[in-house]
């Protein structure tokens, strides 16, 4: 069943959608429109009801106040850039560290005007929520310098040429609260999100919002086991996805404000630039495996996706159907859209087995083959001929659902086998723990009692080679 399914999808890969550029320069007839004339009036009568969609000043603003400080969006996206041209990088959590003196020197003065940006940003918020409410907040930000910082002074002439200008890195602005109601719930957002860290660089839509869901690690564990079974994975994958998820978000939760575009579910399955990604083919074999689930939990509400994997929404403003980057923007636009996947991952156990299957098939490590170069000659084989725990898959997993790739496993994988001598990558099965420890990326899975480690093994868990429990994965084997 999976194998026809992604054969199809490569075939379709090369067509457009409804209003979508052919994304292949042979002319080929692009499908017809997902919505019938019909359907997107039903789409529109729905979001057109009363109370559906309320815009209204936060809850909080007496407690936080109504102007609060924030990131810019121009300052995030000069960080990312000025990370990359340093060559330097980190976990998103995390800060780059400078690589040298010169680097050292960047860095002192791109702190010092950060802070001198959130002091000034604090003053400008204060001031106006004095106006409008009558006083000043009291609020407790750490990000936020309690006396006025000095001045930067000039930026460093190589620093200059090689990032550009700077932008300010902090701003006042008004978050503002939308809800957005189902019959069955009502879900909340904010828009100008504020991210932990204030230097965050992949902060790119100020209308943006998030829920984190709730958390994989606080569900009650036969309802997991549940959930795990009706996606048919093996426990061992189970207990390895759940580690992993520990870092992303819950089954329901979204997030439209990141370099991700449109970002779902509890491995944060992300649409990107072009309207598609890792979001599109979950949404695509959601639609395959279970089309009646598929239209009660999306499609009525105006969410689909194309053969190709595009998204594919109607505007619940105009009815019109939009797909690809456009759906991307509406959706980040307009918090409705986004609901729907929080309220499917709240409400469907078929959406949550859809977004396990897809985390296996898009994610888990255990079948991308590498070929490495050991002594002149290559050798090619598959993650899982020689990561057998549950600790290394997790690191592996981990590298791959954040960051898109396993890198650098392969040169980390070579410089091992060269160091050993190996003739075959499942030789390599005495050094997983070295390797693993070189792999470690946002979190020490080696420090996880809960997952099996290398060289060890447990009674009555199976290993996460595919060798060793057949097709137990998803229906009719990869």
């Amino acid at each position: 069943m999976r194998t026809r399914f992604l054969i199809v999808f490569q075939l379709f890969a090369t067509l457009g959608c409804a209003q979508s550029k052919t994304l292949s320069p042979v002319a080929l007839p692009p499908p017809p429109p997902q919505f019938t004339v019909d359907e997107r009036s039903q789409v529109l009568n729905f979001w057109s009801q009363p109370g559906r969609y309320l815009i209204t000043a936060p809850h909080d603003a007496l407690e936080k106040g109504l102007w609060q400080v924030r990131l810019t969006v121009r300052g995030s996206t000069w960080l990312y850039n000025y990370n990359k041209v340093r060559k330097v990088s980190a976990p998103p959590t995390m800060n780059a560290q400078p690589a040298n003196a010169q680097q050292q020197g960047w860095e002192t003065w791109v702190v010092a005007k950060l802070n001198r940006d959130r002091w000034e940003a604090f003053q400008a918020a204060q001031d106006a929520n004095e106006k409008l409410i009558g006083k000043r907040i009291a609020v407790s930000d750490k990000t936020i310098p309690t006396t006025e910082p000095p001045l930067p002074g000039p930026i460093q002439d190589d620093l200059l040429a090689l990032a550009g200008d700077p932008p300010k890195f902090a701003e006042a602005v008004v978050p503002m609260e939308r809800s957005v109601a189902f019959d069955d719930v009502t879900l909340t957002y904010q828009d100008n999100i504020r991210v932990s860290n204030p230097r965050y660089p992949y902060y790119r839509f100020s209308q943006g919002v998030n829920s984190e869901g709730a958390a994989v690690k606080e569900m009650p564990a036969e309802r997991l086991d549940h959930l795990f079974r009706l996606a048919q994975v093996s426990e061992s994958e189970a207990r390895i996805m759940r580690a992993v998820s520990i870092l992303e978000g819950g089954f329901d939760a979204i997030n439209t404000y990141d370099t991700g575009f449109v970002s779902v579910g509890f491995i944060q399955f992300a649409s990107l630039r072009e309207g598609a990604g890792s979001l599109g083919a979950m949404l695509s074999e959601y639609k395959v495996d279970n089309s009646a689930d598929f239209q009660r939990d999306l499609r009525q509400y105006g969410i689909d996706v194309c053969p190709n994997g595009l998204l594919d929404i109607v505007d619940p403003q105009t009815g019109a159907e939009i797909t690809g980057s456009e759906a991307n923007t509406r959706i980040i636009d307009d918090p409705r859209l986004i609901a729907v996947f929080q309220r499917a991952g709240l409400k469907s156990d078929s959406f949550i087995a859809a977004q396990i299957k897809s985390a296996k098939t898009q994610f888990f490590p255990a079948n991308d083959t590498i070929t490495v170069s050991v002594g002149g000659q290559s050798i090619t084989g598959k993650v899982g001929d020689f990561i057998h725990s549950e600790a290394g898959m997790a690191t592996l997993m981990d590298r791959k659902v954040n960051t898109g790739h396993l890198d650098p496993f392969v040169s980390v994988v070579s410089d091992v086998a060269n160091q050993a001598g190996v003739a075959n990558l499942s030789d390599l099965s005495s050094h997983e723990l070295e390797i693993i420890q070189r792999m470690k990326y946002r979190k020490n899975y080696l420090d996880d009692s809960t997952l099996t480690q290398p060289g060890s093994s447990r009674l009555g868990r199976s290993s996460t080679n595919p060798s060793r429990h057949g097709k137990r994965g998803s229906r009719g084997g990869s």
